[in-house]
């Protein structure tokens, strides 16, 4: 599985960006994806997970973005969402898409994932 994301940028602090990830290559065998950022000098931190198939999926978001972030897929198309709104200059990072084929496994941990994107960049200012 290959991921490509894409969508990162410079915004003001209260604005909004949309991030896509395209997976490609044996997608199919994907059974959970998800998004992880990594801001400067902390570890990577998972940020929100959906499953890839199925109906409405449950989705999963940590704390700090739940109210703010929605993920979001587009299985025709391949391609999984992160929509950021109200973003703060806290959400400042490098954000990574991920998967796993692992059944029944949810991608809440770097440790699951065992596909990974390569990263984009948002910046919030203040």
């Amino acid at each position: 599985v290959q991921l490509q994301a894409s969508g990162g940028g410079l915004v003001q602090a209260g604005g909004s960006l949309r991030l896509a990830c395209t997976a490609s290559e044996r997608a199919d065998s994907m059974y959970s994806v998800g998004w992880f950022r990594q801001a400067p000098g902390k570890e990577r931190e998972f940020v929100a997970a959906i499953r890839w198939r199925g109906g409405t999926p449950p989705t999963y978001y940590t704390d700090s973005v739940k109210g703010r972030f929605t993920i979001s897929r587009d299985n025709a198309k391949n391609t999984l969402y992160l929509q950021m709104n109200s973003l703060k200059p806290e959400d400042t990072a490098v954000y990574y898409c991920a998967a796993t084929s692992r059944w029944a496994v949810i991608l809440t941990t770097t440790q699951e994932a065992q596909y990974w994107g390569q990263g984009t960049l948002v910046t919030v200012s203040s």
